[in-house]
């Protein structure tokens, strides 16, 4: 099957996965890369766990897709928990594989902790990391996370923004953002941000809602607003993965062609390992393998 887009090239996708815990959910993930594998995205994301705590796991999955599929890897990079020494060598590793991709992110504080503290021996922050991996590797590409609400640690609009442009600054060549469910509250803060002279691509994080529970709780700790209108679609629909699967479908292509509308042309994916929401989504939007018929 060839990776050629029938339609719709002007919107361009990726995608984002974590690494697999268990033997099933290795095979879940796998099934997932291969079933959107043909969409040809822009990239593919691979999480980092808090701490440091799925380094390796990362580092098999962004290796194992570099060496087995046409897909382009990022790997998440944090400096919780970790000395600069120990980031570094991670940044020198993935260089000398041929991962020319890297999502540099501070990172949450490690369970049980009340805050973010940094390594007494690490980088102090995104900015810090982003500028510690171009050292290591200057030709690599860097990704960093924007907060359409608000991080929760900023106290407003102008530390959140200082923020933004210190990553910049360092040499972050896109932002990805944390996702959200009104597209006009992406569309506010692009425009905060141009307004701020920051001027790198900010991609806007789009979460198919299949369990309403779980992405409540991950905006919750996000500081991603949960629209009531988005709850109402859900409600009553606990045991009926059907049909939610298709609010979701819909929730989600129509965000995507609001932004559209508005001449938004990059999409980031957090797949959450699954891949029959996202290619339904991308299916909608017209992004589709071709086909010997298409030919």
């Amino acid at each position: 099957m060839s990776s050629v887009l029938a339609h719709q090239p002007d919107i361009r996708v990726s995608f984002e996965f974590f690494p697999p815990n268990s033997e099933a959910m290795e095979e879940t993930l796998w099934n997932s890369i291969k079933r959107l594998e043909p969409i040809a995205p822009s990239f593919v994301s691979v999480t980092y766990g808090a701490g440091g705590s799925t380094r390796e796991r990362t580092h098999r999955t962004v290796t194992r897709i570099l060496q087995e599929t046409s897909l382009k890897p990022a790997s998440h990079l944090t400096c919780v928990g970790a000395s600069r020494a120990e980031v570094d060598e991670v940044v020198q590793r993935y260089a000398a594989e041929g991962v020319s991709h890297i999502v540099a992110l501070r990172g949450d504080a490690p369970e049980g902790a009340a805050q973010y503290e940094p390594h007494p021996q690490g980088y102090i922050n995104a900015a810090d990391l982003v500028k510690g991996i171009k050292a290591q590797a200057p030709d690599m590409e860097i990704s960093v996370a924007c907060y359409p609400e608000k991080h929760p640690d900023s106290a407003d609009w102008s530390q959140e923004l200082d923020n933004l442009a210190a990553k910049v600054e360092a040499g972050a060549t896109r932002a990805i953002s944390q996702f959200f469910f009104d597209p006009h509250v992406f569309l506010e803060f692009l425009q905060r941000a141009k307004a701020h002279g920051i001027t790198i691509p900010i991609v806007p994080g789009i979460i198919p809602v299949q369990n309403f529970n779980q992405v409540k709780r991950f905006a919750e700790g996000a500081g991603a607003s949960v629209p009531s209108w988005l709850a109402d679609l859900y409600q009553g629909l606990e045991k009926d993965a059907e049909t939610r699967k298709l609010v979701a479908a819909t929730v989600a292509a129509e965000q995507v062609k609001v932004l559209r509308a508005e001449g938004v042309q990059d999409f980031h994916f957090y797949t959450l390992n699954r891949a029959d929401l996202v290619f339904a989504i991308c299916h909608i939007l017209g992004l589709r393998p071709q086909t010997p018929a298409d030919a």
